[in-house]
């Protein structure tokens, strides 16, 4: 099963216990009705009540990352939560019906019978799904492929963790990394050196690199970062700390273990859920808009040149998969030599005179929301490159494969930064690299927002786009 795929499950199941979560608390709310006056025909005033604690759930349990991924934390973490939220939801209207003065208005059994049943309900579900996840995580569903890194009492101490929290999902490749021929992590056998790592990761599309390594070996680290560049699995840095007693620190957990994700999609759980939703609901309505406009724009290609309407081109998606992207064809049909793609340049003798128009008024990219509908690229994102660029520039900027943790998109940060069109110079494809990861660090749905009215002032007409 792909990373993509294990993502959006991620979100589905996320979404689904939401929806659990608002199921249980209203029916609660009935059912503790009944219980108090024997029947079901609920008075205004206790329906905008329970309607005010549901829109408060949703603010605390939000708040309060009741919805983040659980995988391979203890339950008992995970109940503590929801019952904390729960109570902090009871408080607010508590508050509020003092505050108006209508706490008379209300039945404290039922009430107090709400609560009790919520506090019930919330946490069999959170049970239940967890069972669930568990039992599918045990047939292979929703699972990540891990390798280790580094050998000793640390790397030992990963394993038998993860060995012993199956519903964590994790599957260990039975396999582990050190330059020290000697060294030895029972009961897995060593595969290689340092030097084998990235060999190994691409050939077995491995989900997450755990460096089980001393802080000292920080040659060691630094190597396996530079190697596995390229690479869009997840690197995760173990850091023996499990001797000292932390307050308040910034570790996560994962099986037990003590984990620093140093390289992750902000596009996991339900975050890759809304943006999914965003995308879609966008590209939906924009393209019944722009319909009749993308209509007159391919009979104007067809008759400015012979050749097809849309012009087709292999680029890396999310996690670097390739996608087909979609443009109308603002150039003459020619062939490119094998394994180079020519940048479009200022006076290109190649775009035709119609293709120049749609190239500075960016409406050669309009099919690319055919693009977002399928799922392949978002309204938001990194620009996707070329296929033989991103070979070419992966070696010269730093951290420049690292955009492809999220899907690529029509406009982003950078091109309403000004960096779009042309790269001619390394330093403009660095800058624009520098804004793409800015965005991928910084994402929300009100980015978004801003990146998609900038566009609107900024982005479709440019200097830069020839």
């Amino acid at each position: 099963m792909t990373r993509g795929i294990t993502q959006e499950y991620a979100g589905i199941f996320g979404m689904l216990q939401r929806i659990i979560d608002w199921t249980v608390l209203t029916s609660s709310g009935w059912l503790a009705y009944w219980l108090t006056f024997g029947g079901w025909a609920m008075p205004p005033q206790y329906i905008n009540a329970l309607l005010l604690g549901l829109l408060l759930s949703i603010i605390v349990f939000s708040e309060a990352n009741l919805y983040r991924g659980w995988r391979g934390k203890n339950l008992n973490e995970e109940l503590h939560a929801v019952l904390f939220s729960l109570g902090a939801v009871a408080l607010l209207l508590t508050g509020i019906a003092f505050a108006i003065k209508l706490g008379g208005s209300f039945s404290r059994l039922w009430f107090g019978l709400w609560l009790i049943l919520s506090a019930s309900g919330l946490s069999l579900a959170r049970i239940g799904i967890r069972s669930t996840l568990c039992q599918l995580r045990a047939q292979g569903f929703n699972q990540r492929r891990v390798v280790i890194v580094g050998c000793g009492t640390l790397s030992e101490r990963v394993v038998h963790a993860i060995d012993d929290a199956p519903s964590a999902g994790l599957k260990m490749l039975g396999s582990f990394f050190d330059d020290d021929d000697a060294c030895s992590v029972s009961p897995l056998p060593r595969l290689g050196g340092i030097q084998d790592v990235r060999g190994y990761v691409e050939e077995k599309s491995v989900d997450q690199v755990w460096l089980a390594m001393p802080l000292h070996a920080e040659g060691a680290i630094r190597k396996v970062l530079h190697d596995l560049r390229h690479s869009t699995a997840d690197i995760c840095f173990v850091p023996d700390i499990f001797g000292f007693n932390l307050l308040n620190h910034n570790v996560s957990e994962i099986a037990g273990v003590p984990v620093v994700n140093l390289t992750s999609s902000p596009m996991r759980g339900l975050n890759g859920v809304i943006k999914a939703v965003e995308d879609r609901l966008l590209a939906l309505i924009i393209l019944v808009l722009i319909m009749p406009l993308m209509l007159i724009i391919a009979a104007g290609v067809k008759l400015s040149s012979p050749g097809p309407v849309f012009f087709r081109q292999a680029r890396h998606g999310w996690d670097g998969k390739p996608i087909t992207v979609y443009k109308f064809r603002s150039m003459q049909v020619h062939q490119e030599n094998s394994g180079k793609i020519t940048q479009a340049t200022r006076n290109d003798c190649r775009i035709t005179p119609f293709g120049a128009f749609l190239r500075r008024t960016s409406l050669d990219e309009l099919p690319q929301f055919i693009n977002v509908l399928q799922g392949r690229m978002s309204i938001v994102g990194p620009r996707p490159h070329a296929i033989e660029h991103n070979e070419f520039y992966k070696d010269q900027v730093d951290r420049y494969m690292l955009r492809h943790k999220v899907k690529p998109g029509i406009t982003g940060w950078a091109q309403v930064n000004g960096y779009r069109g042309e790269t001619d110079t390394l330093y403009k494809m660095a800058k624009r690299v520098e804004y793409d990861l800015f965005y991928i660090e910084n994402w929300s749905i009100s980015f978004d927002l801003k990146i998609i009215l900038l566009t609107l002032f900024r982005g479709f007409v440019n200097k830069n786009a020839y």
